[in-house]
């Protein structure tokens, strides 16, 4: 599903009188999250999920192309975990 697609959604579902009204809501929820993981807090929507960032560790890798060793430096990165409520919907169809 892309962007214009989930906006259609919302603004069908939501009753919003217009996309670009439907647009907004989603750009407002999208930020509202990425503002609070930016943070370092946790955005709990009971029955869907969890946003929350998470800290990968340093490791070493391997370049595929040339076979040399690489370290990969550690760093923070926004993790998603479905709730209940979610897993039994898409475990249903």
């Amino acid at each position: 599903m892309t962007k214009a697609e989930l906006v259609n959604l919302i603004a069908e579902k939501g009753e919003y009188s217009t996309k670009k009204e439907a647009e907004k809501a989603l750009g407002a929820v999208t930020e509202a999250i990425t503002d609070a993981l930016v943070n370092g807090d946790k955005v709990s929507l009971v029955g869907f999920g969890t946003f929350e960032v998470k800290d990968r560790k340093a490791k070493e890798a391997i370049n595929p192309a040339t076979k040399e060793k690489i370290k990969v430096p550690a760093k923070k990165v926004p993790a998603f975990k479905a709730g209940k409520a979610l897993k039994d919907a898409v475990d249903a169809k």
